[in-house]
């Protein structure tokens, strides 16, 4: 056994002690923790070392998998870490062959305390972060058909750490797992009852990023700012929306796949099911082309027939394509907000985040633009500042604009799992267990 295999055994062993005894687990100094984040044309990385709390050192990604042009950049926090170049990646199995291949090199794989990984779907198995076992990856690869375009990549991740790592422990963050307690009314999904014993239903996703969104929120807003009702609209080239109150879920856009909800980069959000059978009927479409075109040709893509980027779409808007691209998006984002508001019974805080959320004040703006019915008013000089509050002190409803933080949450996550950090030394805080 390798000095590092033997150094995560006295710890797991500590901690487990530890646990027994009713005590937090020992600060392990400087563990590392490896978050991936694998997507259906990339995957991105980041370093933590921690000790109270992960500190991200490194975060990198391979960019453009299966293309001529596939490149990998990384940021770290000496100057010697920083790279960006071209790769080779003609798939997924070489970009991983890569990245190991560089981190075995940088930082050393003994090194590493563990490994996190966003797994997109857990099925109705999974409803919770847990250590990685060989009757998940069996599972995984069972539920694979839930989500085609995320789970065989991810699952070639982790079956690739393994065979590098054997014995570094790697942990899985379902983004299912935000919206485990959907009340059942908004789970169920209106087709014959027999398939929900399949597990067809409404999970929802985004859940790291709206589990960051929500732990933020009661940071800088208060606990009575997090536990009272809360649309949350993470919006990149993935796009949803999740209703909170309580700090528990009420409802969200996406459904049994990410595909649904609101238009999207390349996705095209909810859809007339009855599309499926006019299209097989005049075009001959089959299934995969059907779900090809919903996940990579519709969306913004789709729509403005120029491209899948907002930045892009709000520089051409004098194209009326890409102007009711961008008309479209914020519409059906106003009515799921609208919605949601109705599922609350009202509204205390709207939240923007991801790429376009974070970035994009004139988007922001026509969305709020046609939610003063429900109180909101934004102030126009904060929200051209991307200011943490954008709300008009009038507003009767604060809206907020947060920079979401994905792999930060896996990191603490892993630690949570694991055992590996301590909130302070004593005796287990029974609340902070329940989280």
């Amino acid at each position: 056994m390798s000095h590092a295999a033997i150094r995560r055994a006295n710890v797991a062993k500590d901690a487990s002690d530890r646990r027994r005894a009713g005590y937090q687990t020992h600060v392990i100094p400087a563990a590392r923790i490896l978050t991936i984040n694998g997507g259906s044309s990339s995957i991105k990385f980041a370093l933590f070392e921690t000790r109270d709390s992960p500190r991200r050192i490194m975060e990198g990604r391979i960019e453009r998998i299966g293309l001529p042009e596939a490149a990998l950049t990384v940021k770290g926090s000496e100057p010697a870490d920083n790279f960006s170049g071209s790769v080779a990646a003609p798939d997924h199995a070489a970009a991983v062959g890569l990245l190991l291949d560089w981190l075995e090199e940088r930082i050393g794989g003994d090194s590493l305390a563990a490994v996190g990984h966003r797994v997109v779907h857990g099925g109705p198995t999974y409803g919770e972060p847990q250590r990685v076992t060989r009757e998940m990856v069996k599972e995984l690869h069972r539920i694979s058909s839930f989500d085609p375009q995320h789970l065989p990549a991810e699952i070639l991740l982790i079956e690739a750490f393994h065979r590098r790592f054997p014995e570094l422990p790697q942990v899985a963050c379902f983004d299912t797992a935000f919206h485990r307690d959907l009340p059942r009314v908004a789970r169920l999904l209106p087709i014959p009852r027999r398939y929900e014993a399949l597990g067809v239903r409404r999970y929802g996703f985004h859940g790291l990023s709206y589990a960051f969104l929500m732990q933020e929120l009661a940071r800088v807003a208060g606990a009575h700012a997090a536990r009272g009702r809360v649309v949350l609209a993470h919006l990149g080239n993935g796009a949803s929306l999740a209703a909170v109150h309580e700090g528990k879920p009420v409802d969200t856009s996406m459904a049994f796949t990410p595909a649904a909800g609101v238009p999207m980069s390349t996705r095209s959000g909810d859809l007339d099911p009855g599309l499926v059978g006019y299209l097989a009927y005049t075009e001959g479409m089959d299934a995969k082309q059907f779900n090809d075109m919903v996940n990579f040709q519709s969306g913004l893509l789709g729509i403005s027939e120029t491209s899948s980027d907002m930045r892009d779409l709000l520089e051409r808007e004098s194209d009326p394509r890409a102007a009711e691209a961008v008309a479209l998006f914020c519409y059906q984002v106003q009515k799921w907000i609208g919605a949601f508001a109705a599922a609350l019974r009202g509204l205390d805080t709207l939240v923007f985040a991801g790429g376009i959320g974070e970035s994009a004040p004139v988007v922001r703006a026509r969305i709020c633009a046609g939610l003063g019915f429900l109180g909101i008013a934004l102030d126009e000089k904060r929200n051209a500042a991307g200011a943490a509050v954008i709300s008009a002190e009038r507003s009767g409803i604060a809206v907020r604009v947060m920079r979401t933080d994905e792999e930060w949450m896996i990191a603490q996550t892993v630690c949570r799992v694991l055992g590996l950090t301590i909130e302070r030394e004593g005796k287990l805080d029974h609340e902070h267990e329940k989280d």
